[in-house]
Parts: C-alpha cells; sequence; structure tokens
C-alpha cells in the first residue's frame, strides 16, 4: 500500500528556491558580488652573467696502426720453421722464418772459390806486367806484346771485384733466408706453414705487424667547420689555449673516456671531393693495448676558450612552430616575456647563446606551463637537480657537443 502524501506541493517547490536566495545574498557585500582574488604565479629563474667556457667539437674517427709491415720473402725457397706464435708481440729484428739456406750456402761457397782462383793469378800477371815494362824501354819486345800484358792485367783485377761482388751478393741471399721483423708490434696469422714454398717479393704476405703503441686515428672534418673556425679565431670571438692546442680526448665506443689524451699530429691538405673534408691525423698512446686498428671512436678537439660565454639551462629554450628558439624573461615590470634567440651548440645540460641575452637578464627556467606573455609572475632562484643532468650553474664543461640551433 502507498504512503499517503500531505502537505502544499507549492510549498515543497518554494523552499530550495529560498535557499538559493540565501546563499547569494550571503555571498554579496553592500550589494556588490565578491570575486576570488588572482594567485601571481611563481617561477625559477636564472641569471645571465658571462663566463669563460672551452669550446671543443666531437668527430667521429677510426684508428689504424701506427707503422704496419707485410711481410714477405726476398728469396724463393722451402719454408722449414715458423719461429713465432701467432698474435704474440714481436721485436724489431726477431727471426719469423727460416728458408733452407743449403743452396743458398753453396752459392756462396762458389763464389769465394772463384775470387780466391782469380786472386791466385793476380801477382803472376802483375809481375809478368811488370817485366814487360822494363823489357820496352831497352826494346827487347814489342810495343803490342806490352800492351797485351798490362790489359791481362786490368782483366784479372776486373775479374777479383766481379768475384767480390758475387761473394757479397750470395750472402745477402744467405741472409735473406732468415725472414725477420722490419718493425716492432703484433703479429697476425700466417699464410704459410712449414714445408711451403714461396717466392721472392711474392704479392701474398707471409704475415703481417702492426705497431699499435702508438696508435693513430683518423678524423675527417669538413672545410665548412674548419674554416668557420679559423674566422672565429681571426675575428677573436674565441681565443687559442697554447698549452692545450693540440690535445685530443678520445671517447670509446662505449661512451666511456679514454684514459690518455691523444697529440694532433697534422691536417691534411687535400680535400675529399666525395665529402668535402679534410683528415686529422691524431696520435695517441696506447699502452695496453685498448685501441684496435679499425676501431670507430670519437675524438674532441679543442677549439679554444669563449671569454664571455652565456648559458642558458636547455628546459628554459622552447621553440616555435617554426623551430625558432626562444626563452621567456622576466621583465623589469615584473612581467613574462618572449626572448627570441641564436644557439651556438649545446654544452653539457646547457645552450650556449650567441645572440638574443645580455647580462642580468631573468630568463624562467621552471614553471613555463601554460605561462604567458605578458602574465605578472614572482621570481624566485632556479635550483637544478644534478641528477644526471651534468654540470651545474657556473661549471665549464670539457666535453662539448658539435652542434647548433
Amino acid at each position: 500500500m502507498k504512503p499517503k502524501r500531505t502537505g502544499n506541493p507549492l510549498a515543497r517547490l518554494c523552499l530550495p528556491a529560498a535557499l538559493l536566495c540565501v546563499v547569494l545574498l550571503a555571498g554579496c557585500k553592500n550589494g556588490k558580488p565578491q570575486h576570488p582574488q588572482m594567485r601571481i604565479p611563481e617561477v625559477g629563474v636564472v641569471t645571465v652573467k658571462q663566463e669563460p667556457v672551452r669550446l671543443t667539437t666531437e668527430l667521429p674517427g677510426r684508428t689504424s696502426p701506427f707503422r704496419i709491415a707485410e711481410i714477405r720473402p726476398q728469396v724463393s725457397g722451402l719454408v722449414q720453421k715458423r719461429l713465432f706464435v701467432e698474435g704474440s708481440d714481436i721485436r724489431i729484428g726477431q727471426i719469423l722464418y727460416q728458408i733452407d739456406p743449403a743452396p743458398f750456402q753453396a752459392a756462396l761457397d762458389n763464389a769465394k772459390a772463384a775470387l780466391a782462383r782469380a786472386e791466385a793469378n793476380l801477382p803472376a800477371i802483375r809481375a809478368r806486367a811488370g817485366r814487360f815494362r822494363k823489357l820496352l824501354d831497352i826494346k827487347a819486345v814489342s810495343q803490342q806484346n806490352y800492351d797485351d800484358a798490362v790489359a791481362a792485367l786490368k782483366q784479372a783485377q776486373a775479374e777479383i771485384e766481379y768475384w767480390k761482388a758475387q761473394v757479397r751478393s750470395a750472402a745477402i741471399n744467405l741472409d735473406y733466408t732468415k725472414i725477420t721483423a722490419p718493425i716492432p708490434g703484433r703479429i697476425g696469422r700466417s699464410s704459410v706453414t712449414e714445408g711451403a714454398i714461396v717466392t721472392a717479393y711474392q704479392p701474398v704476405p707471409l704475415a703481417t705487424i702492426q705497431q699499435l703503441d702508438p696508435i693513430y686515428v683518423d678524423v675527417p672534418q669538413s672545410t665548412v667547420e674548419l674554416q668557420r673556425l679559423k674566422r672565429r679565431l681571426a675575428e677573436g670571438r674565441i681565443k687559442k689555449d697554447k698549452k692545450n692546442a693540440n690535445k685530443v680526448g678520445i671517447v670509446l665506443e662505449d661512451g666511456s673516456a679514454y684514459p690518455s689524451k691523444g697529440t694532433l699530429q697534422f691536417r691534411d691538405i687535400s680535400v675529399d671531393p666525395t665529402t668535402g673534408s679534410v683528415i686529422l691525423r691524431i696520435v695517441v698512446p696506447n699502452p695496453n693495448g685498448v685501441l684496435l686498428p679499425g676501431m670507430f671512436v670519437r675524438a674532441v678537439l679543442e677549439e679554444g676558450i669563449k671569454e664571455n660565454a652565456i648559458l642558458v639551462p636547455q628546459q628554459s629554450v622552447m621553440r616555435d612552430p617554426k623551430g625558432n628558439p626562444f626563452v621567456m624573461v622576466v621583465g623589469a615590470d615584473g612581467k613574462a616575456a618572449v626572448r627570441p634567440l641564436v644557439l651556438d651548440r649545446a654544452i653539457g645540460d646547457k645552450w650556449l647563446v650567441a645572440s638574443g641575452l645580455a647580462p642580468g637578464d631573468r630568463v624562467i627556467a621552471e614553471g613555463l606551463l601554460m605561462l604567458r606573455p605578458g602574465t605578472p609572475v614572482k621570481a624566485t632562484p632556479f635550483a637544478p637537480t644534478h641528477a644526471g643532468h651534468g654540470p651545474g650553474p657556473g661549471a665549464s664543461p670539457e666535453k662539448q657537443s658539435k652542434g647548433g640551433a
């Protein structure tokens, strides 16, 4: 059975309306509505200052041996012994292969015997020429007989010189049966074993020795970048650090820093027409053999020192729809304003600013979300967290990555 409704329906409708009027009247004072006061947003700012910064350029490079020697025989013969362990370190002059010396020893002995025979005939021929000289003075022999004796003496002397040369040649060939290392370094695999027949100056090397300490790092550098650097130095925008001008840092393939710095040896003067770059050759110490030929590394080249550099946190830089960089600054009136920038490169977790800011400008680095130009803001010092974000404010980073805005 449904309960029976009682009371006036009109009264039930008027009661909520009356309550609403009470609430509206309570929200007014002296007949005027009260609006909530707007809260001024708080932002973290970085005050721009000039500081010296060491500029570097990071370029990819590839290692190559300091010296390389392909071992080839200088005489033909049978390989009797291989006297090294593949992959081992070799000292200069170490015997690597022994070619059968028997035929070369026989050739040397034969040349020595012929030389001895020629030398044995020389005294008699010389004495005969001397006697004919005396007899010619008293007209006891003809001029023709004397000339023949002198010619025989010169022929004997020439024959002695010939066999002396043959002895030296045979001795050299005998010495060549011992194939030695022309440079120190690490030797690779052998292409022959004992019992193999080799020929003099064959096209296929028996083995290859590579000197790895020190080692070369060859780095291609764009001629555009090279001319830009020269122009900046000539204009005085950066200063050359004479102490570290030729020092080059090396970054390994896994991103770790190599413990020793290299030395820039020279810049090639020939430009590669396919890439428009020149080769920079760097000599790097490699006592522990960490660097191997053919490895890809990155070279950090010293450009110079920019005395009046301006750095801003990367998180403070934004870009418009066209990709142009800009920052928000706090103006003298306490309001946010847009400041277009020209960026040079990234340095750690900061941007190096080429133009657009001046010392004393307050750049907003925190609180940029939903911030609009002309909005009054409350500026507080920006306190960044450095965990995993590179160097903090005031640091002079040693490592920079090449690139601009």
